[in-house]
């Protein structure tokens, strides 16, 4: 079992920069990949960075160049540094990781955090 906290929501003007945290824990043998999702009322959650354990992050076009996703494995930590940030950015932001509960375990579990609101004004 893993549970997800995200923190470093808030309030900042468009150019500013905010950084998000998500700390795992629980019970679980690793956590193989965590993505970084949003969504605003009315709309579809959407994928907005995700990186597996030692790969290659992947962004959404719309963010690419501006956040940046990492990890600290010592920490069950992830990051999502963004930087430039624009009005279409404001959405509340889930952390979600895929883990496996044993070394035996040949499935992947999936959780999601309680979001961060990030608002970001023109």
């Amino acid at each position: 079992q893993v549970q997800l906290v995200e923190s470093g929501g808030g309030f900042v003007q468009a150019g500013k920069s905010l950084r998000l945290s998500c700390v795992a824990s629980g019970r679980f043998f690793r956590i193989n990949t965590v993505g970084w999702y949003r969504q605003t009322p009315g709309k579809q959650r959407e994928l907005v960075a995700r990186l597996g354990d030692g790969g290659t992050p992947d962004y959404a076009d719309s963010v690419k160049g501006r956040f940046t996703v990492s990890r600290d494995n010592a920490k069950n930590t992830v990051y999502l540094q963004m930087n430039g940030l624009t009005p279409e950015d404001t959405a509340v932001y889930y952390c979600n990781a895929a883990w496996r509960a044993t070394a035996g375990q040949n499935r992947d579990y999936s959780n999601w955090g309680q979001g961060t609101q990030v608002t970001v004004s023109a």
